[in-house]
């Protein structure tokens, strides 16, 4: 599932990410590229072992923490250290699917991609072309969100990002490890929390219904989620 999480940083956070990464040196894109991406892959990003990096992946990580809705459609086990790329013009990102495991250079910390995000940050008006553009079972999904929105999609979904032919596309890119593998049962759970969040608000939190329905998605997740 393709889920949309608006203003997921707020304008001051979106400001100190910018103002942290434009001053920044930035490297050709294929330095984190496999074997078939380098093949397909122009642009730059950030050294992920860069202070810069650093410094603006811990906002984004807090904003995670802070999201309900990122929570309830990832149902985070791990979050690979958010990365930082740019597209001028002529850049773009052909069709590929990213690797199923991600290994951080220089640490034993690993993570199985089911999940992958794309937080815009620059606004569609400053650039022309850069589309997100997802296959799934639908056809494509094209997306271009507006600055401080992410996408998160599925990390197996072919995907590529258009060429840019104006302007500067900026965002932060990253995968997810759910504690619940399988993505027909997050997109259940995810539905479930969704209506029940929808009664509680007609009925309040105490109402018997309310409970009971929070109790079953609590045991669904109990079932099928790994921590």
């Amino acid at each position: 599932m393709l889920i949309a999480i608006p203003d997921l940083v707020s304008a001051d956070q979106l400001a100190a990410i910018r103002a942290t990464i434009d001053a920044a040196e930035w490297i050709d894109g294929n330095a984190t590229s496999g074997v078939q991406s380098a093949l397909a892959k122009r642009n730059e990003q950030l050294s992920e072992e860069s202070d810069a990096a650093r410094r603006a992946g811990g906002i984004v990580l807090d904003a995670l923490a802070a999201s309900p809705l990122f929570v309830a459609a990832a149902l985070p086990l791990k979050v690979f250290p958010p990365l930082f790329n740019r597209y001028g013009r002529g850049h773009g990102f052909d069709t590929h699917v990213d690797n199923a495991v991600r290994i951080k250079r220089g640490s034993d910390f690993r993570l199985r991609s089911d999940l992958s995000a794309t937080l815009f940050l620059a606004d569609p008006e400053c650039y022309d072309g850069g589309e997100l553009v997802i296959e799934g079972q639908f056809g494509e999904q094209r997306v271009k969100l507006p600055a401080g929105h992410m996408i998160l999609y599925p990390a197996s979904s072919l995907h590529h990002v258009t060429p840019v032919t104006r302007g500067l596309r900026v965002a932060s890119f990253f995968w997810i490890q759910s504690m619940v593998r399988d993505e027909g049962a997050r997109r259940i759970l995810f539905d479930l929390d969704s209506a029940v969040q929808s009664v509680a608000g007609d009925r309040g939190q105490g109402d018997a219904a309310v409970v009971q329905l929070t109790g079953v998605y609590h045991n669904l997740l109990r079932r099928w989620a790994d921590a």
